[in-house]
This record gives C-alpha cells, sequence and structure tokens, in this order.
C-alpha cells in the first residue's frame, strides 16, 4: 500500500478508466474523493470502495464549473484535509470529421477535457505549493501526441493538457509538486462503445485494434497501473513525462 493515508481527488471516477483508477488508488491504501457530474454512478464506485475496505467519498461536480470545483476542492479538504493526489480524468469526445462538427460540439470538448483539468490544477495546486508537496496525474491520450482522425478537437485538447502539464511541472518543481501525464491508447471503455457505435463505429474500433502492435484494445485497469505509479513515492524523482499505455500504438521519442 505505497500511499496509505494520502488523499486522492479523481475526476470522472464513476466509469472507465476513472472507475478503475479510484478503486486502483483506494487499494494502495489512498482515501478517495470522487468528482463526478454522474452522483449516482461514482456512488456504486464508491460503495464498491468501501465494501472492499477502503474509504471512499462522491462530491457531484461539473468540471466545467469553476465555482462547483471550487466547492468541491472545500468539501474534500474539509473532510479529510488537504489533496495529496489530484487525477484529472474526466473527459468527453464525439468521433466525426471536423467539418461535419458543430461549434456547440467543440466548446462541450473544450469545456470538459481542457478547461475541467485547468480549473482543478489551478484550485488544488495552490494549496500543494503550500505545503511543499503533491502529485498531479492528468490523462490524456495518444491522440495528443500524433492525432487522431474524427477527433481533431479532442486531439487539440488532449495536446495541450500535455503542454500545459510540462509548463506546470516546470513552474511548480520547487515546490515538489510532481506534474506527470498518462497518454492511453484505444481503451475497452463505455464511452468508447457509445462514441463508436453502429457499423461504422464497429470499423472504427477494428481499425484501431488492428493499429495497435499487440491487436487489442487496452484495458482501464492498465491505465490505472500507470497513474497508481505516478502517485507513488517510487515517482518522487519523475516529473513533466508523458507515459502512453497504448500496445506500442506510439512511439515517439
Amino acid at each position: 500500500m505505497r500511499i496509505k493515508d494520502k488523499v486522492a481527488l479523481v475526476t470522472g471516477g464513476s466509469r472507465g478508466i476513472g472507475r478503475a483508477i479510484c478503486v486502483r488508488l483506494a487499494e494502495e491504501g489512498a482515501k478517495v474523493a470522487i468528482a463526478d457530474i454522474l452522483e449516482d454512478e461514482a456512488r456504486k464506485t464508491a460503495d464498491d470502495i468501501l465494501a472492499a475496505g477502503g474509504q471512499a467519498q462522491v462530491v457531484k461536480t461539473d468540471v466545467t464549473q469553476l465555482g462547483q470545483v471550487q466547492a468541491c476542492v472545500r468539501q474534500v479538504t474539509d473532510t479529510w484535509g488537504a489533496i495529496d493526489v489530484l487525477v484529472n480524468n474526466a473527459g468527453w469526445d464525439k468521433i466525426e470529421p471536423f467539418l461535419n462538427s458543430a461549434p456547440e460540439t467543440w466548446e462541450k470538448v473544450i469545456a470538459i477535457n481542457l478547461r475541467g483539468p485547468i480549473h482543478f490544477c489551478h484550485t488544488v495546486a495552490a494549496q500543494m505549493a503550500e505545503r511543499g508537496q503533491g502529485k498531479i496525474i492528468s490523462i490524456s491520450s495518444d491522440a495528443g501526441r500524433v492525432g487522431s482522425t474524427g477527433e481533431a478537437v479532442y486531439s487539440a485538447c488532449k495536446a495541450g493538457i500535455i503542454g500545459f502539464s510540462k509548463t506546470l511541472a516546470r513552474e511548480l518543481a520547487r515546490a515538489k509538486i510532481n506534474v506527470n501525464v498518462v497518454c492511453p491508447g484505444p481503451t475497452d471503455t463505455a464511452l468508447l462503445q457509445q462514441v463508436s457505435s453502429g457499423e461504422k463505429g464497429a470499423k472504427i474500433i477494428d481499425a484501431m485494434t488492428r493499429a495497435v502492435p499487440f491487436r487489442r484494445l487496452g484495458q482501464p485497469e492498465e491505465i490505472a497501473n500507470a497513474v497508481a505509479f505516478f502517485a507513488s513515492p517510487d515517482a518522487d524523482f519523475v516529473t513533466g513525462q508523458v507515459l502512453s499505455v497504448s500496445g506500442g500504438l506510439t512511439m515517439t521519442g
């Protein structure tokens, strides 16, 4: 239990990769706060953690609203004290050619995938800096490293998270705050099935799978393993790094 009694705040922890991250951090001994707009589903994650003997709480939060983010952080700190680990996981996408997309879709993708992490980092990093310690891990995507057909604005947001995190890593290093990024490749989640539904969607998933050298989709637990590493003392001397967990889909230097 490498992070026993540490307080971890995970956004989008109700299902998929976020749920797997919450469960894994709880197994490592963390007290897990789940910030999610899907309150009922988030409570199922929390209930599973509690049933296994861990500690968890749910704070209904819209990551696109700075006021709700600030209220979430206050509730968690009032209950458990300072936040030791922040995991920016909440995300959303709609796969479609850019020229067929609409401004309202762009705004939703940007608000959730880019502004959400910015909101949480600004709110949580301030208290981490006061204490002189903390771990920030953001979930980007290999789409942000090499692009992805049908995900232009999403890819832009995920690339932005990488640049944002590297800058934060430099700015916050003297405060002993580690800032790192995990980039999943195609991962078997409900969101992937949702955005890739129908016959055309099945072809997209098949193409994704064939593009991965290991010839399979990733599992949420495999992404959670990388997050647990960055959250643990094993990564105390690691900051500003981007780790792809994608079965070799990208092998950039």
